[in-house]
């Protein structure tokens, strides 16, 4: 059992220490789409002041066609995409790699995540945020296998092997 809690920890401790590049990584493709999104919703806000409009009656005047049904849409999803997109890069943007782990729900934007991954490259973590990181997943790794073996054998069955 200690040699699986063990294989266990240092599977954690490997995972978790890329967290810091990895999340800095993530928050620059951040900004990026924050900023590409944030042209688009001033561009068409300020097409809907300039009309006398808000943006919801803006969106609401485009029209019934299919053509237009579509773009309709996708302003709507645009526009809801920067402003979910905005409100993580707030709360990830100035925060360290250790806050950044404490806020990891703000990186779930799975389109940037996946793009992330792709160009990601492990790196031995010689910071301290990673070096932090990898012993906080050495122990969640070695307690998720200590849970997992005790829930899958129970405790009787360990003492006796």
């Amino acid at each position: 059992m200690r040699i699986l809690a063990m294989a266990g920890g240092i599977a954690g401790a490997v995972a978790l220490s890329q967290f810091p590049e990895f999340s800095q990584q993530y928050v620059q493709r951040l900004s990026g789409a924050v900023d590409e999104l944030r042209g688009v919703t001033l561009a068409f806000d300020t097409t809907a002041r300039i009309a006398g409009m808000s943006r919801e009656e803006a969106l609401d005047a485009i029209g019934d066609g299919e053509f237009q049904t579509r773009l309709r849409d996708d302003m709507r999803s645009r526009i809801y995409r920067y402003e979910r997109l905005n409100a993580d890069y707030q709360a990830l943007a100035g925060a360290a790699p250790l806050q950044r782990l404490a806020r990891f729900w703000h990186i779930r934007d799975v389109e940037l995540v996946e793009r992330t991954w792709d160009d990601f490259r492990p790196a031995l973590p010689v910071t301290s945020e990673g070096l932090i990181s990898a012993g906080i997943g050495f122990a969640g790794g070695w307690g998720l296998v200590t849970l997992l073996i005790g829930a899958l054998f129970g405790r009787r069955r360990l003492r006796r092997a």
